[in-house]
């Protein structure tokens, strides 16, 4: 850390700024914002749980499947409407026992869907058929382990339909051409990058995956070697995820299989924790939906769960699942049409299970012949290519996810604008949807502060302190008092001045700075420690004469930002923290508004502290958190934003963003309000705007066009509600001039 002082006797040491780190109570406190999160889950999935043991009968069964099936389509639709599917099939591959062939089709107009359709020669037709949803391969259904279950199944009568999914095989959608590789990472990121855009208008990528699969079903329909009633589904990993999606979704398809990833999200979030975009509802576990709502959705339709015994899928959560899942088979009259199979080994499959799941679909799609596993001969991964180079973007390009859903946010983007032109929005009923999206939590309980140490310095005081935060976590801070009375020589000298500094005070003097009764609470995205040393900014505004607060907000600092990285890990950003309180109906932006909040209420409840103006200073990633504080709090007199985002529409309507934005998202706000109508919202308060930033973090100048749109009809509410100053935008280079032109800025109010 940077020393508080440049002389030896003044080294700042870590303990100078750490406040719980000594503290057994908080030796887990960096992962608390994970911890925070899963336990509201458990809360919710306990409720769920209660729900599910309380039905008996085939009735109470129907009503809670009836119930599963509309929120599902309410947190996942609606769909887009059906469009030609204009399939095409690019070359054709010819070994004995089937033939193969290679097409592409349009899931929606111009989003294309890499596909091959396995047709066997030796059998009746009509024959079943069955989709095979690929997992997280790079190469999709080409991969090896996929290829032995899709030939297998072909050679044993079935008609097989396996398609690439978004991000992998032949439709990378951040393609490096150069290396033929994905420029974000593997198919988990390829998956989180634009599925964390989705969710700002309460998408979500499943409901892109989920219409792929729906639009195969279709395509199948239209081929005449394939009973329309006999249609399966199965797939491993991301494979079993879509699988479980597609056959919740979509009644044509009578038997689901899927392999390596049902448990239950209780025993997920305690293990693994979320998984990819892919995997995850907007505001699914809110909802009360779990794991088992999948299979229950479509009961009693045969489904058969495929499971290992050292998965981090946990087994124990399969196991449980499919208990409840019985149950709900039973009770609806078709218990043995809920099965369950396992072996033990890790994330892959087995011979036994490959085994299990043949007969499972040689049984309910009623085409009888032997499970045995056979070895197969496999496609070099560049025979199965549909497209001339291997990848939809450099052979047809057409749509991505982004592109579509970049038009549905600009749709709603204009509505927003529109919406603006009426200065009288910006009234409790917007306020309570802003709460609701955000999940902000009004700090009820605030519990006082726990003092920790002081250190006495040349023209200020600083101490540690920590308040229990809206969960069971600490929130630390570091309160700065400037010394504004005169102390004689021994009272200086029993507080722990050094040596060096009582030689500088031989007259019994110090030196006075003008007291101003303002408090400054100071949000760095880093925590409270960057900016706490000697001639750093806080220093700087203390000499000024303010009491500044400077806190580690959960996920900063001292609490965090944890080891979870999950399986989405970008730019050393965790997308899967954010997922997880997207599954729950909150977002960090939202929890971090409330600690704000209550860090307010009790610092300027400390009775040594006197504030006449509370004005909250954030820099970067934290200013979304102090926008939303602000919208629910009157505390909060004016704001100063550093390097702020200019709007969750920046983020949504460009294919590249910084992740570094990712957990200030608010999934949903788009359909309801942006950042700049948390502006409008505070009006009349003073706010500083500083080195605007776009989606990338780069700064946009003051007379950009894309800070004009976004800020006038904020200025309009200022104007209307007779505000002596709308709200100040600024771009400066010179960190210099940056401190000067606020400290003008805090000056003339």
């Amino acid at each position: 850390m940077r020393g508080l002082y440049a002389s030896s006797s003044f080294a700042q040491t870590d303990e100078d700024t750490d406040v719980i780190s000594h503290w057994l109570q908080f030796t887990d406190v960096k992962n608390s914002l994970y911890h925070h999160f899963s336990g509201q889950a458990h809360e919710m999935l306990d409720q769920r749980d209660q729900r599910i043991q309380s039905l008996n009968t085939k009735r109470q069964w129907q009503q809670y499947q009836e119930e599963v099936r509309e929120k599902l389509y309410d947190i996942v639709g609606p769909f887009p409407e059906r469009t030609p599917l204009r399939p095409r099939i690019t070359g054709t591959l010819d070994r004995p026992e089937f033939t193969v062939e290679k097409i592409i089709y349009e899931s929606q107009p111009e989003f294309y869907v890499t596909a091959a359709l396995f047709l066997p020669k030796n059998t009746d037709l009509p024959a079943p058929a069955i989709i095979y949803a690929s997992g997280h391969t790079a190469n999709g259904y080409r991969a090896d382990a996929y290829q032995n279950k899709i030939i297998n199944l072909v050679k044993k009568g079935f008609v097989v339909f396996a398609f690439d999914p978004v991000g992998q095989g032949e439709r990378l959608e951040y393609l490096d051409e150069e290396t033929g590789t994905s420029i974000v990472g593997g198919a988990t990121n390829e998956h989180s990058y634009v599925g964390a855009q989705t969710f700002l208008t309460k998408s979500s990528l499943a409901r892109y995956m989920i219409w792929d699969g729906i639009r195969a079903v279709d395509y199948l329909l239209t081929r005449s070697e394939v009973d329309p009633e006999r249609i399966g589904i199965t797939g491993r990993s991301g494979g079993g995820t879509q699988s479980s999606y597609v056959a919740a979704f979509d009644d044509r398809i009578y038997a689901s299989a899927p392999e390596n990833y049902i448990t239950s999200l209780g025993y997920l979030f305690n293990s693994r924790g979320p998984q990819d975009a892919e995997q995850n509802f907007y505001h699914g576990i809110f909802n009360g939906i779990d794991h088992a709502d999948l299979l229950l959705a479509r009961a009693p339709k045969p489904s058969l769960l495929i499971a290992t015994t050292r998965d981090f899928f946990s087994i124990q959560g399969a196991r449980e699942t499919f208990a409840d899942v019985k149950r709900g088979y039973s009770a609806l009259g078709k218990p043995m049409h809920a099965l369950m199979v396992e072996d033990d080994h890790g994330h892959g499959s087995t011979r036994a299970n490959r085994e299990a799941m043949y007969a499972f679909f040689q049984k309910h799609l009623s085409h009888p012949g032997s499970p045995e596993d056979l070895t197969v001969e496999l496609f070099d991964e560049e025979e199965l290519y549909t497209t001339e180079t291997g990848q939809i973007a450099t052979s047809l390009g057409g749509e991505t996810v982004f592109s579509l859903h970049a038009r549905e946010a600009e749709q709603f983007a204009a509505k927003l604008k529109e919406q603006r032109n009426n200065p009288n929005i910006y009234d409790s009923r917007l306020k309570e949807e802003i709460r609701q999206l955000t999940g902000y939590e009004q700090p009820v309980e605030v519990h006082p502060e726990v003092f920790v140490g002081r250190y006495v310095r040349e023209d200020y005081v600083l101490e540690k302190y920590f308040i229990k935060g809206e969960g069971n976590y600490p929130i630390p801070f570091l309160l700065f008092r400037p010394q504004v009375e005169t102390e004689d020589l021994t009272t200086r000298q029993e507080a722990g001045y050094s040596q060096s500094l009582r030689q500088n005070e031989k007259d019994g003097r110090i030196r006075q700075q003008e007291a101003k009764n303002d408090l400054i609470l100071y949000l760095h995205p880093e925590g409270k420690a960057p900016e706490a040393g000697h001639e750093m900014e806080i220093e700087w505004l203390v000499r000024q004469g303010y009491t500044v607060v400077a806190p580690d907000l959960l996920g900063t600092g001292e609490t965090g930002p944890g080891l979870p990285h999950g399986d989405s890990y970008i730019e050393n950003i965790s997308y899967n923290q954010l997922f997880a309180a997207i599954q729950i109906g909150r977002s960090i932006s939202g929890v971090r508004a409330g600690d704000i909040n209550r860090l307010i209420h009790t610092v300027t409840s400390m009775g040594s502290i006197s504030a006449n103006n509370v004005t909250v200073w954030a820099k970067g990633l934290m200013t979304p958190d102090a926008l939303h504080a602000a919208v629910f709090n009157s505390l909060i007199d004016r704001l100063i934003l550093v390097d702020p985002l200019l709007s969750y529409q920046s983020i949504a309507c460009n294919k590249w963003y910084s992740p570094g934005w990712a957990n200030s998202f608010v999934a949903g706000a788009l359909t309801t309000y942006d950042l700049p109508d948390l502006a409008a919202f505070i009006a009349p308060r003073p706010i500083l705007y500083v080195n605007i930033q776009d989606e990338n973090m780069q700064p946009l100048p003051e007379d950009s066009n894309h800070i004009s749109s976004h800020f006038e009809g904020v200025h309009s509410v200022y104007n209307h509600r007779q505000a002596e100053k709308s709200p100040v935008i600024l771009t400066v280079d010179e960190e210099d001039d940056a401190r000067e032109q606020i400290r003008h800025w805090m000056e003339g109010r």
